[in-house]
């Protein structure tokens, strides 16, 4: 009998993949200068350090670790956790945190705690392509928000509550991917506001929070969240490493009970010896040295590819951003980025191409650019024929 598409779950069957997992196909390709991922540079992963926390931690608690845990978590991670989001402006306790395997899964579970098929989920265009794959998934649909320089707009997401009653909204506050833009303080204040006033979960994803290369740290939206509808999310692994698979969610918890137990029939629990090594990390004191570091160094590369536009035409703009991974720039109006990247890749330069972070798809004139996973004269010359393409 033949294997065909009629054999797979509805909510799957148009479920294509991550466009950027397909990109990865290409990087393989000898000279290839990758713009394309959002992976943390090689320089940033502190293997040493790793492997000596790894090593006390199975010295000091190896049995425990090497059994099965607790769904809720590693205990010292999450007290860990409640005292490093305070730098977030999130005063929380232990019982309102669940380390799960990376923010990713935070929002899966979420999603799968709380989404109907035919429920509508608010969320920034463009966004996180594997955001929006995760909602069509679970058969949501999705209500794009306009952006600006300053992030979502608050009168448009009220405007859209009225209109779509939606049960979520989706929301990457800080050098969001793929603009690299961030939600400003009013703004921060005002969808915490409409998430508590109309009852409306706001999933808030804030894995690139830390990684601030100038300007003022924010709050999160979660620090004006008065009634619990705000779900926070955060990720250890664009600081310490993308391997390990560690993050954590903050809910209210009456829906942080229906997360663990969904995540019960997922996985058990997030594997408990890179939940003890975060843990070490964090309580030795030994992250904000390390992000410090880091941050040093993707302040370079990110300087490098913003003055590499000077290779563009001047009708090619672009974000600035104060931090994150990622830049966002716009070809003009008609022009293709698709067709782009086909040169590009030719040419041994590699992007991810707008119209995959939109909902509905269109605004094909624009492309993302990653640059903390190459150096900095490689960045140059990557720009460089890039704008000559241009």
């Amino acid at each position: 009998m033949e294997f065909t598409q009629d054999i797979f779950a509805e909510q799957m069957k148009p479920i294509t993949g991550s466009a950027i997992r397909q990109i990865f196909h290409l990087l393989a390709k000898p000279g290839m200068i990758s713009f394309a991922g959002g992976n943390p540079s090689a320089d940033a992963l502190d293997v040493e350090t790793v492997a000596e926390l790894a090593q006390e931690a199975l010295s000091t608690k190896g049995k425990a670790i090497l059994q099965y845990g607790a769904t809720e978590g590693w205990a010292p991670l999450r007290e860990s956790i409640a005292e490093f989001v305070k730098t977030a402006g999130i005063e929380t306790s232990p019982a309102e945190i669940l380390p799960v395997h990376g923010s990713s899964q935070a929002f899966d579970l979420l999603l799968k705690a709380v989404i109907n098929p035919g429920d509508t989920i608010l969320a920034e265009s463009p966004t996180f392509l594997g955001a929006l794959q995760a909602m069509r998934i679970y058969g949501a649909n999705i209500v794009s928000l306009p952006m600006d320089e300053n992030g979502v707009i608050p009168e448009a997401a009220e405007e859209a509550i009225k209109k779509h009653h939606p049960k979520m909204m989706y929301i990457i506050p800080t050098f969001q991917n793929p603009t690299g833009v961030t939600l400003s303080l009013e703004r921060r204040k005002a969808m915490a506001e409409l998430a508590n006033k109309y009852g409306v979960i706001l999933a808030e994803d804030d894995p690139y929070r830390d990684l601030r290369y100038s300007g003022d740290p924010l709050p999160a939206i979660k620090s004006f969240d008065t009634d619990g509808w705000v779900v926070y999310m955060t990720s250890f692994s664009k600081l310490i490493a993308p391997g390990m698979r560690v993050g954590a969610a903050i809910a209210n918890p009456t829906l942080l009970r229906k997360i663990v137990i969904g995540k019960q029939s997922a996985d058990t629990h997030t594997t408990a010896l890179t939940q003890a090594i975060v843990d070490l990390y964090i309580r030795k004191g030994l992250l904000m040295p390390h992000i410090e570091r880091i941050n040093k160094a993707y302040k370079r590369q990110l300087d490098a590819m913003l003055d590499g536009f000077k290779y563009f035409p001047e009708n090619v703009t672009h974000t600035v951003p104060q931090g994150g991974l990622f830049v966002w720039a716009s070809l003009p109006e008609g022009a293709n980025a698709l067709e782009l990247f086909e040169r590009a890749v030719e040419n041994n330069v590699a992007f991810v191409p707008g119209t995959h972070f939109y909902a509905d798809g269109g605004n094909l004139n624009t492309f993302r650019l990653n640059f903390s996973n190459s150096p900095v004269d490689v960045i140059e010359t990557g720009m460089k024929k890039l704008g000559g393409l241009i």
